[in-house]
């Protein structure tokens, strides 16, 4: 991350990107390709070796399981030990991104995210034309675990920042803590940092032949009780190695440290990748006492939370004219069929990957005025809902992969009409997510706002379909 990286724009790389290794508990070789995306896209997995290759969101609401890493599941999809990558990404800025992958879990690599950050960097990372909404943390949020003794909290800030501290009452590792001051620091000091386990964990896992893809190459293996020659004997047996030998510091067969409190900071990168999964950049100080995958999770989800019920407060959109839109007309013109005068949507100044906000101005020449109510031009509702449709269309082709598609709206729901709109007035038109996309339908919830008032409301189903190339 350079020093012109502007943190209030969204980011995605600048080229695709492979990568490929052996998965840490399943042992299954995958290769995985980092894709640049759309504003507003986020961070998505795609199982290319299924059929249908279906995608799955980075979300912490689709975590199932934290045991040996934090795996996403949606349906029977899943994708295993996704926190390193996230890490990776989120270190380096990138918002938006397409990881395909043709097998269940992602590549442990070094145990570190050092060669996802340095495949990121050999493509680089390109400033997108779309701001990036921050979210602040406005009071202390704590998480507590008693039985895991493990203790979080996000507190108010003015930028991302994280310190963990790891207690194991290890005479190896001891009391160790770790910070992050600026998510700029992450490349040096935090992605280089590999994963560990202690002996007692290993063997554990050894006997439920649970991490068929270890090396000791991969992850730091704290010793701290005696070996005895038979235990030895096994453990070289299990890596295919004859050199396995107990460091005099308490590690097994590892190269030197990184870094003194090498544990303690890749407890921090955990947080990082597992924090991810919140879906919304936040502000925030985070503290964390002996974090693991499970609490990281639980928190992000407590976090998630708190920033749904608060964010009323930016439901209403603010249209500010002279920012630069994310899609202009002809941008919007590339996306949807629509051409004049059944194009309804002049602009779109707000993009995730769960809702969009477009801009509708209506003026008194509208070739629908002259026949709907002459002398009290009145613009139809039906032509409002028509207006949202084409907004939420944009959000829908957005969320998929690089392609042509187009949108049917399948369903319409709950529709109100408030207060009329006239010539003159600024629609403000949001459409929102309620429903991850599955199987090409979509659901939405769609309002039109007019000087920061309600005017129409409704719920949409879309179907999705890829045009057919010429």
């Amino acid at each position: 991350m350079n020093k012109s990286f502007n943190a209030e724009k969204q980011h995605t790389l600048s080229a695709k990107a492979s990568i490929s290794g052996t998965g840490l508990h399943t042992g299954i070789l995958a290769e995985m390709i980092l894709n640049p995306a759309n504003p507003g896209f986020g961070i998505q997995f795609q199982r290319t070796d299924l059929p249908n290759k279906p995608i799955i969101k980075a979300d912490c609401d689709l975590v199932t399981d934290t045991s040996r890493g934090t795996t996403l599941q949606l349906d029977d999809i899943k994708v295993n030990t996704v926190e390193h990558i996230l890490a990776a990404l989120f270190g380096m800025g990138v918002d938006n991104c397409l990881i395909e992958i043709n097998g269940p879990e992602v590549p442990i690599m070094d145990g570190s995210s050092k060669d996802f950050v340095e495949l990121i960097d050999s493509v680089g990372v390109v400033e997108q034309d779309a701001a990036k909404v921050w979210y602040s943390i406005d009071e202390n949020i704590f998480y507590y675990d008693e039985a895991k003794r493990v203790e979080m909290v996000a507190m108010p800030a003015v930028d991302y920042q994280i310190t963990t501290l790891i207690d194991f009452n290890s005479p190896v590792l001891g009391t160790q803590h770790a910070g992050l001051k600026s998510i700029k620091e992450f490349k040096k000091e935090i992605a280089p940092c590999r994963t560990f386990c202690f002996l007692h964990e290993l063997e554990t896992l050894l006997d439920n032949d649970l991490i068929k893809g270890g090396d000791i190459n991969n992850a730091i293996v704290v010793v701290d009780k005696s070996i005895s020659d038979e235990e030895m004997e096994r453990l070289s047996k299990a890596f295919n190695r004859k050199d396995i030998k107990v460091k005099s510091e308490g590690y097994l067969n590892n190269l030197e440290l990184r870094f003194s409190n090498e544990a303690a900071r890749h407890k921090l990168l955990d947080v990082v990748g597992d924090l991810a999964l919140i879906g919304y950049p936040i502000k925030a100080r985070i503290l964390a006492s002996r974090p693991g995958h499970s609490t990281n999770v639980a928190f992000a989800k407590k976090i998630k939370q708190y920033i749904k019920q608060n964010k009323h407060i930016k439901d209403i959109p603010v249209y500010n004219p002279s920012q630069t839109p994310v899609y202009n007309l002809e941008q919007i013109e590339k996306t949807l069929p629509h051409r004049h005068p059944f194009l309804f949507v002049d602009k779109i100044i707000e993009l995730t990957d769960n809702y969009i906000v477009g801009v509708k101005n209506v003026t008194y020449n509208e070739w629908f005025f002259p026949g709907h109510f002459p002398g009290n031009p009145v613009m139809p509702g039906v032509l409002q809902i028509e207006a949202l449709a084409q907004t939420g269309g944009i959000l829908c082709i957005n969320a998929m992969p690089k392609g042509n598609y187009n949108t049917y709206f399948l369903k319409i729901d709950n529709c109100k009409f408030k207060q009329m709109v006239k010539p003159g007035d600024t629609m403000i038109l949001k459409m929102e997510m309620t429903a991850p996309i599955r199987r090409g339908i979509c659901e939405m919830k769609g309002t039109v706002y007019v000087a920061g008032k309600v005017t129409t409301e409704a719920t949409l189903v879309a179907q999705i379909i890829k045009r057919e190339e010429n």
